[in-house]
């Protein structure tokens, strides 16, 4: 190692630059390791050691990728459900994110081409947090993992390889590649091919890169930067669920959609009641934990295919995070006259009290 170091220092390096990147190289390998590991064992899970993960017919990945739609910022939302409708487009990206994770994990623990390896898990730290960031049950743990891995990808795009690594082997095998620019810009266990100066630019644009993109996804998900703590965006500590599109049909059906838009993906949600009341908040129909729990499955249309409302033998309704679908409730006492029931509201409780509403129109 100390010999490729002491070739590629540039001449007019800063005195102890030698023995400081040399150091660096040797301190580096905890990161480089636990970069790779993370990303190895994600990919490992999937391939190896837990192929019902990638199975369709099994409990796969498309189930959390679903749960991360309630909080996905920057327009992810609407790829996630565009994606939860192709399967053949889902499928594929959920087997070349895993293998990106894969390869680049694996590339990393054995320091081949770190430099681009690094790089790939600097995208693959973007897009984790962009989709799931905001979860976490006591804390943002996702946020915490994509921001930690995105550090280290830039830490690693920087510096290379550094000691005991493929790179540094293939470097001192074959002296003429190493100083190739190629090279040492996808791997290398030296110096990036640039000056002092254009090295110090790059670093600070990363550096702030790195700065705005952490600091404000933790300020949307948690304030407490200009603004107060607050409570992330989609209150994952309790399930929530938005009501739309209600409407009377054929005097005897109320038809309700409603969506799980916020709360844990560790355990799903439960409606206990439904209620139909009118302006004056009248009780005008009801459906308790009973009724739901023997709701015909024909009446609910899920509009995703993994996450789904469906009945619960003992708890009314169960929905897991991001369930969404369209509930069509026979009413007790039909309704003689649908066009004055526009200002009537439904009401929604789950097992945790927590109560939604929606208009009848």
């Amino acid at each position: 190692m100390t010999s490729i170091v002491d070739k590629e220092i540039s001449k007019n390096a800063q005195p102890h630059s030698k023995r400081s990147w040399w150091i660096l190289s040797v301190g580096l390998l905890a990161v480089r390791f636990v970069q790779g590991w993370i990303y190895w064992g994600g990919g490992s899970r999937r391939f190896i050691y837990g192929p019902q993960k990638l199975n369709p017919h099994d409990h796969w990945m498309a189930y959390k990728f679903q749960t991360a739609m309630p909080g996905a910022i920057l327009g992810t939302q609407h790829i996630i459900a565009f994606l939860l409708h192709h399967f053949t487009l889902l499928y594929a990206c959920v087997i070349i994110f895993s293998a990106v994770e894969l390869v680049s994990g694996l590339m990393l623990l054995t320091g081949f081409l770190t430099r681009l390896a690094a790089f790939l898990t600097l995208g693959l730290s973007f897009t984790l947090m962009l989709m799931f960031g905001w979860q976490g049950a006591t804390c943002i743990d996702e946020w915490t993992m994509a921001a930690s891995n995105f550090a280290m990808g830039i830490t690693l795009v920087l510096l290379g390889s550094g000691a005991y690594s493929l790179d540094n082997w293939v470097a001192r095998k074959n002296p003429v590649l190493a100083e190739k620019g190629w090279f040492r810009w996808l791997g290398g266990s030296t110096p990036l091919p640039l000056s002092d100066g254009a090295f110090k630019k790059l670093s600070l644009v990363l550096f702030w890169i790195g700065v705005v993109f952490i600091v404000g996804t933790y300020s949307y998900y948690r304030g407490s930067v200009v603004t107060p703590f607050h409570g992330d965006p989609t209150g994952v500590k309790a399930h929530h669920i938005a009501l739309t599109k209600g409407r009377i049909v054929d005097h005897k059906t109320l038809d309700v959609t409603m969506y799980v838009d916020a709360g844990t993906p560790t355990v799903p949600a439960h409606i206990i009641w439904i209620r139909l009341e009118n302006a004056a908040g009248k009780t005008l129909d009801r459906w308790n934990a009973k009724t739901l729990s023997h709701l015909n499955p024909k009446a609910i249309h899920n509009i995703f295919a993994y996450q789904k409302v469906a009945p619960d033998p003992l708890l009314g309704l169960e929905a897991g995070l991001a369930a969404k679908a369209t509930l069509e409730l026979p009413l007790v006492r039909p309704l003689n006259n649908p066009s004055a029931n526009s200002h009537d509201k439904i009401v929604m409780q789950g097992i945790n009290g927590v109560v939604s509403t929606g208009m009848v129109s």
